[in-house]
């Protein structure tokens, strides 16, 4: 092989390589970040003023299964004394990705493996792989359409794993 050959062959594969460590970033496969945030609380009312109920109550809860990744925790919608509504995740397991985001999704555990479908709504990049972490729902965001919550690779358009919200009574 000439040197005019070999030099752009090279060019090429390195270039292809560069392209294939931004899209897979395969270092992730290897690493970790834990997250362990509080569930928000609601300051007490000032002294002399009536007290507030600063408790939280749960909507929903389910467990994680596994699609793409192994993933394993617990997904809870959480309604706030302050009446916003987060997505809280707990005991968080799962691989860390390209472009990993958190989803509410009108479709259940299972369906999700073939799209998010229409109407899901994304609260925003995963924090952590690891670990407890909340997630602001919008105002105005009608959590009675949402059947899961998915940790989605965007990248790949895949599902690392979701969890079925089951309403809970009370």
């Amino acid at each position: 092989m000439s040197r005019r050959t070999v030099v752009p062959v090279l060019l090429v594969l390195v270039v292809a390589a560069g392209i294939g460590l931004y899209l897979f970033q395969p270092w992730k496969a290897f690493t970790d970040t834990a997250v362990n945030e509080t569930l928000p609380a609601v300051a007490e009312s000032a002294a002399g003023s009536a007290m507030k109920d600063t408790r939280a109550k749960d909507l929903a809860k389910g467990s994680f299964v596994s699609h793409e990744h192994d993933t394993s925790g617990t997904a809870r919608t959480v309604r706030l004394a302050d009446g916003g509504k987060l997505l809280r995740l707990e005991n968080l397991m799962t691989s860390e990705g390209p472009d990993v985001r958190v989803y509410l999704s009108p479709r259940d555990a299972d369906a999700v493996k073939n799209g998010l479908g229409d109407g899901a709504v994304q609260l925003g990049k995963l924090k952590g792989n690891l670990g407890d972490q909340n997630y602001a729902v919008p105002a105005g965001t009608d959590l009675s359409g949402f059947r899961s919550a998915v940790i989605w690779c965007e990248r790949f358009s895949v599902s690392f794993g979701a969890a079925d919200l089951a309403p809970l009574k009370g």
